[in-house]
């Protein structure tokens, strides 16, 4: 049976059909995205870079930003190193002799001028001192008195010497009479011809004459022996006398200051009538044409520097050979003194405390590594260096070797490559890092 199903007819006026859109099978469909965890992952990835970057670029304490522009680059190479020290070297008079007043005094005239031309004994200076004058005089007149009295004595000595050598003679006679005597008696007296009282007094007389010659002798050779003594003692005296008299006229005659040694006085300004102190300086004489040259030395070179090492000197344009004639160990800021002295011919016209460049030979040229010498040698004692990175944006210590320097450049002997680039500016500031950033420009 089949059942039908009818649309109920609606009642009532009919309403007008819609045209058919669609619009009701239209919906809004959510638009799909990356998954969450790519957003996880590019934060991680951003975290990871900007950490690398901070440890790249942030300044730590081993490391230091620093413009390029205000460092000295150089390039280590091979060449030949001439091993010479240079100097600056002040002229000095080979020998200088100084001039002072051996007696105070009064100036009563003055006989030459200042930078002349001296000869040796040549009258400079006239001075007066009547204090002198007077002492002199009076010591001379001690002398003679103490020389009459030693001659008053000599004389005295002399008599009493011949008074003794009179005695003396006088008891050898006795003794020889005697003696005589007793023998003459002692061969009688035993055969009874002389009476036995009588050759005992002989005998008696003969014993007392050997005693009082050998007293007159020993008498004789005391009195000898104390007046050579003290006559020697007098001479002595006198002689000690007449040399102090002989500086004091020495003294009294050095009032007239004579020039000592041939030269060129300087340092000599006196006026008539200026009183003199007992030892004050007056001036010096240098030696004329005869000169040699003071150099201060950085104490790095004291072990290398030793007497007659070769030296040249430039005078204008010219060069003349010299040698190193001394040197004074004793090290004052930083620096030890030497003497140069010419070898040969001088140069015309130098004059005393004229500066001139020298060089000192310390051996012969040998090829070597070679960087240019800096600053930088100061403050890292050539124990260490910073080598500039090959792209230039950093520079890292490295501790070196190195040997001899010169004005110009430093010996390399371990720890750098022919190449290889280094700081040779100041290391102020930064020595104790251990890297430079180099990407840094002066603002």
């Amino acid at each position: 049976m089949t059942v039908r199903l009818q649309r109920p007819v609606a009642v009532g006026p009919a309403l007008p059909e819609r045209p058919v859109t669609g619009g009701a099978m239209d919906r809004v469909v959510a638009r799909r995205g990356p998954p969450r965890w790519t957003y996880a992952a590019a934060a991680a990835l951003v975290a990871v870079l900007l950490a690398a970057a901070f440890w790249r670029y942030a300044p730590r304490g081993d490391t230091q930003s620093i413009a390029r522009d205000r460092l000295t680059i150089a390039r280590v190479g091979n060449g030949t190193f001439d091993d010479f020290i240079p100097l600056r070297a002040r002229v000095t008079p080979l020998l200088t002799v100084f001039l002072d007043a051996i007696e105070g005094g009064r100036v009563e005239k003055i006989l030459v001028e200042d930078g002349v031309t001296l000869a040796a004994g040549q009258p400079i200076v006239e001075l007066s001192n009547a204090e002198l004058q007077l002492s002199t005089l009076a010591r001379q007149t001690e002398v003679e008195q103490q020389i009459n009295n030693m001659r008053s004595q000599e004389l005295a000595l002399s008599q009493t010497r011949l008074t003794n050598e009179r005695a003396l003679l006088e008891a050898r006679l006795g003794l020889q009479r005697a003696r005589r005597q007793y023998e003459r008696e002692a061969p009688l007296a035993a055969k009874g011809f002389v009476a036995g009282r009588v050759f005992a007094d002989t005998g008696d007389q003969f014993d007392y004459e050997k005693q009082r010659y050998a007293a007159v002798s020993r008498s004789q050779s005391t009195d000898e022996r104390l007046q050579t003594s003290q006559l020697a003692q007098q001479r002595a005296s006198i002689a000690s006398m007449q040399a102090g008299l002989d500086i004091a006229r020495a003294n009294l005659a050095a009032l007239k200051l004579r020039a000592p040694v041939a030269g060129k006085l300087s340092g000599f300004d006196l006026q008539v009538g200026q009183s003199l102190a007992r030892g004050e300086r007056l001036g010096q004489i240098d030696s004329p044409g005869r000169n040699k040259l003071i150099a201060g030395v950085d104490e790095f070179y004291l072990g290398r520097v030793a007497l007659d090492q070769r030296a040249r000197v430039e005078v204008t344009g010219r060069s003349y050979a010299a040698r190193v004639s001394k040197i004074y160990p004793q090290v004052k800021d930083g620096q030890f003194q030497v003497d140069l002295q010419f070898v040969g011919d001088e140069p015309a016209g130098i004059q005393r405390g004229q500066t001139l460049q020298a060089k000192v030979t310390l051996g012969d040229p040998t090829p070597a590594r070679l960087i240019p010498n800096g600053a930088f040698y100061a403050e890292s004692g050539g124990r260490f260096v910073f080598v500039v990175d090959p792209d230039g944006r950093g520079a890292t210590k490295r501790a070196v070797r190195l040997g001899r320097r010169n004005a110009a450049v430093v010996e390399v002997l371990e720890g750098l490559d022919p190449g290889e680039r280094v700081i040779t500016s100041p290391y102020t500031g930064f020595a104790d890092k251990d890297r430079l950033d180099l990407s840094a420009r002066k603002e």
